[in-house]
């Protein structure tokens, strides 16, 4: 082969050419992890395999990767649109508050507004409820679906929110309907991380990003749809209870045509592999792409998989939820957890109970429901419109500038609030909740769900997952709390003046993103493996080179770009390295 062929005891030792050649910032599996991977029996095969495998999905464009992979496309869709009832309900219930039918039948006559009103207690415990049980459903969804697969755990729970609407629908008091919010969490709790971890495991590096946002654009879908309905029965007898139950009773359209989906659809290959089932993850990988790409080879992609875990099985003792917060670990969970409770405390709840905000605000009913219904739409608009920059961008970039930019919306929405009240400034802070949602979307609220996917390790993912949404809903819950205070007029009464306080908050949330958030795009989960292995700073992963195979053909500078005095970055070459 020439001088470019080196013989070592090791391809990765920290003494020899390899310092003179690999550029310093170039991430490698460590010597003690070299011996114990290369123990491993048939590992050089799986090298072979794995690294056809890791070159090709980097190479694949975003065309490419759709051919080959459109069934995936297809089943993450179906599967993650079970999303579309938990938004659907969210946003449901705190619009139902400024429904008059609803208020009617659960709140009290308040005298100094002359309507009737839920007291801000009822209001946040009836949407804790539903958090309450998130969380017991998340924390169920880390042993289920660990042991029983996605498919089953998912289809088990689509016939539970089934049979939990029934309370809802036919609750008779906020007792009643607290135990149906309660249950039907539960389940919801589910789909909020086996939605987002399927499209992750089935699709390649080029679409991951794609189909993990694309749950969130099925929570505007939801929260959209909850809108309309409610503005449609607005005007409605407010004497007839039907016009808040079939609301309720519309959820019931989605859990049958998802759970047929659930039924036909391939399980993850990546938890197949993880179970040691590797003929059934050949098979399921084949489900998932194109038979008519002849350059595709699922024994490759399959040796990738084996390979990544077995390099995971090497740095994480267990898949019990304490080793989420072991070594390296501990940094992976920290980024999820905080990636995801900056949808709750940037401001965000002024989305859930925007209706309740325009009419506080001074808009008639009328006009609320209207300037809801263009805030979800402008909120689809704005998932929809992620998608074009995320990869130019990365997601790193996003969530800082979309953050920087949240941070001066609520400022003014709070300065506005020190304004005398008058029509026209209602319609002023109106328009700034609709740019706020349309940025919210545009940024974290599509990016949270690819980032969430992308920072654990592949073995600790669904268990990661659901520690990082439990401590979204932890604050959710807080959110649920001191919101109704916020802005009932019974209550703490602050209105817009509540934009300073979420103000503050989205000031910490940027300033730890700056600092701590890593960029994943366009890495393979071995390669995150290896940056976060190496302990490599937020800053400085998308500019480093990681390189996990052992032994084999590696893509590194060349001698004459990596020596310079400099230590600039030139185009690469392949150098073979051997043991």
């Amino acid at each position: 082969m020439g001088d470019n062929r080196i013989d070592f005891a090791s391809p990765f030792s920290n003494t020899g050419v390899i310092e003179d050649v690999a550029p310093q910032n170039t991430a490698v599996l460590g010597d003690d992890k070299v011996r114990r991977m290369s123990a491993i029996p048939g590992i050089a095969e799986i090298n072979d395999g794995a690294i056809t495998a890791t070159e090709s999905e980097k190479n694949m464009g975003l065309l490419e990767g759709f051919r080959l992979y459109p069934k995936a496309v297809g089943w993450s869709i179906a599967l993650s649109t079970c999303i579309v009832m938990e938004g659907y309900d969210t946003i449901l219930l705190g619009n139902l508050y400024a429904f008059p039918a609803f208020a009617r039948k659960f709140g009290q006559f308040d005298s100094s507004v002359n309507k009737y009103e839920l007291t801000a207690a009822w209001q946040a415990g009836l949407t804790n409820g539903a958090n309450v049980g998130e969380i017991i459903g998340l924390f169920i969804t880390g042993y289920v679906a660990d042991r029983l697969g996605y498919k089953k755990t998912l289809g088990g729970s689509l016939i539970l929110v089934a049979a939990f609407i029934f309370i809802l629908f036919f609750a008779q008091n906020n007792a009643m309907l607290l135990v149906g919010e309660i249950l039907c969490g539960i389940p919801w709790g589910v789909f909020q991380t086996l939605t987002t971890t399927y499209a992750s495991e089935v699709c390649p590096v080029p679409l991951r990003a794609y189909l993990t946002t694309y749950v969130n654009l099925c929570w505007v879908f939801g929260q959209l749809i909850a809108s309309g309905v409610l503005r449609s029965f607005l005007n409605a007898d407010q004497t007839n209870d039907l016009t808040w139950r079939i609301p309720y009773a519309i959820q019931w359209m989605w859990p049958v045509p998802i759970l047929i989906a659930v039924i036909l659809a391939p399980e993850s290959p990546w938890w197949l592999v993880r179970k040691g089932r590797i003929d059934d993850a050949k098979k399921a990988l084949l489900r998932l792409t194109s038979r008519d790409t002849p350059s595709f080879n699922a024994d490759d992609t399959i040796a990738m998989m084996i390979h990544t875990n077995e390099l995971e099985m090497d740095i994480t003792a267990s898949t019990s939820y304490l080793e989420c917060f072991k070594g390296v670990n501990l940094r992976r969970t920290e980024i999820t957890c905080i990636v995801w409770a900056c949808q709750a405390l940037c401001g965000s709840a002024f989305m859930g109970y925007s209706t309740y905000f325009y009419i506080q605000a001074g808009l008639a009913e009328e006009n609320a429901f209207d300037m809801t219904m263009a805030q979800f739409a402008l909120g689809a608009i704005g998932t929809i419109g992620s998608w074009f920059i995320m990869i130019p961008f990365g997601r790193r970039t996003l969530y800082v500038a979309g953050l920087f930019t949240l941070f001066c919306i609520v400022l003014l929405i709070g300065i506005l609030g020190c304004i005398p009240a008058s029509t026209g400034l209602s319609w002023g802070i109106g328009s700034l909740l609709l740019i706020y949602t349309f940025v919210y979307d545009f940024t974290i609220g599509p990016v949270c769900y690819s980032l969430v996917a992308e920072m654990p390790s592949t073995r600790l993912r669904q268990k990661t997952v659901v520690l990082s949404r439990n401590f979204y809903n932890f604050w959710g819950i807080i959110n649920n709390i001191w919101t109704p205070y916020m802005l009932n007029p019974t209550a703490w009464n602050w209105g817009a003046k509540t934009g300073f306080f979420w103000a503050g908050l989205c000031f910490l949330l940027l300033v730890w993103t700056y600092f701590r958030l890593p960029e994943p795009k366009g890495r393979t989960y071995g390669e995150l493996d290896i940056l976060f292995e190496n302990r490599i700073s937020a800053r400085k992963f998308a500019s480093t080179n990681a390189t996990q195979f052992m032994g084999h053909t590696v893509r590194l500078p060349s001698v004459s770009e990596s020596v310079g005095e400099k230590g600039e970055k030139g185009d690469f070459e392949h150098k073979e390295y051997v043991s």
